[in-house]
């Protein structure tokens, strides 16, 4: 798979990967802002990508930001579907009680690619029975 990066911004710093066999290529902002406890904003990457059909990119959270700053993104993973070519964004949520600068140039999230399948939809009247059943929430304890 190739997946083609522009630079819709000056100063955008394209995604990599921080070691071989990682999952994840690095996201970086590409403007700054503070985000204040209990803030959401949508913060700008400078970079937009053409992925081939058959794959999605998922923009997902650095640990490392969540863990020491309670730095998520609300939608996670969000979908950057084949279709897609506006400039990449990232909602960036701050669950922690201090404020956190958002600097440009700094890692914010991280893309993950994978491939999708388009499965048949069919609708059904009954589905078939399973040991599980409707069980859901909670239903196989925590013990």
């Amino acid at each position: 798979m190739r997946v083609k990066v522009k630079k819709v911004s000056p100063g955008a710093i394209i995604p990599k990967l921080e070691h071989a066999g990682d999952a994840g290529f690095d996201l970086y902002s590409n403007e700054e802002t503070i985000l204040k406890p209990m803030e959401r904003k949508l913060v700008a990457t400078g970079i937009s990508i053409a992925i081939e059909k058959g794959f999605e990119a998922q923009v997902r959270p650095k640990s490392g930001l969540a863990i020491n700053h309670g730095i998520t993104i609300p939608n996670s993973p969000g979908t950057i579907d084949a279709g897609y070519r506006g400039e990449i964004k990232v909602i960036m949520l701050n669950l922690g009680e201090k404020e956190y600068k958002v600097e440009k140039g700094k890692k914010i999230a991280q893309l993950v690619f994978s491939r999708i399948e388009e499965p048949e939809i069919i609708e059904v009247k009954e589905l078939d029975e399973t040991k599980r059943g409707k069980g859901g929430f909670g239903s196989t304890g925590l013990e």
